[in-house]
């Protein structure tokens, strides 16, 4: 499982734990986990005005680097 595989659990998958081997997985295909991070979606902003939704509209997501640049997040810029 990948750093963010984690993203792409849903209720009802099966998550295994092994604690001897410190180790955590879940029982879905490397595709499926791609597909499933596909289709993610942030989270709904929690600023509309100010400098805040100003920084939310420009910072792109922390797996890509959290890079500033118009449009960041599918806003206009």
């Amino acid at each position: 499982m990948g750093a963010y595989s984690k993203a792409a659990v849903r209720e009802g998958d099966r998550i295994t734990f092994d604690v001897a081997n410190y180790t955590l997985s879940v029982d879905l295909s490397d595709e499926e986990i791609e597909g499933r991070l596909e289709d993610r979606t942030g989270p709904l902003p929690r600023y509309e005005t100010g400098v805040f939704a100003k920084y939310a509209a420009l910072v792109g997501f922390a797996s890509d680097g959290a890079v500033t640049h118009p449009g960041a997040n599918g806003a206009a810029g």
